[in-house]
């Protein structure tokens, strides 16, 4: 970390943050039973994070992470039910 500007670090940990939530996104997707509907949400996924990655603004990058979290628990919630 040393002699680089401090302002990468946040964007680093950011940057990671998305990952991270675009892998359990698409660990989740994986679980979908109907590969019609995989491939929906798989091309889905990917499109919103093409779209959105070159967002720079930080409240507008926090709150696409929090709707990314909230629409995968409402994708995980849905799959426990349809499994139970």
């Amino acid at each position: 970390a040393a002699g680089r500007p401090p302002s990468l670090a946040p964007q680093f940990l950011r940057r990671q943050q998305v990952l991270q939530l675009y892998r359990k996104i698409l660990r989740a997707i994986r679980e979908v039973p109907a590969e019609q509907d995989r491939r929906y949400l798989r091309d889905w996924a990917r499109e919103e994070f093409k779209r959105n990655k070159d967002a720079t603004e930080e409240d507008a990058i926090r709150m696409m992470i929090t709707q990314g979290n909230m629409q995968l628990q409402e994708l995980q919630r849905t799959l426990k039910l349809a499994k139970s």
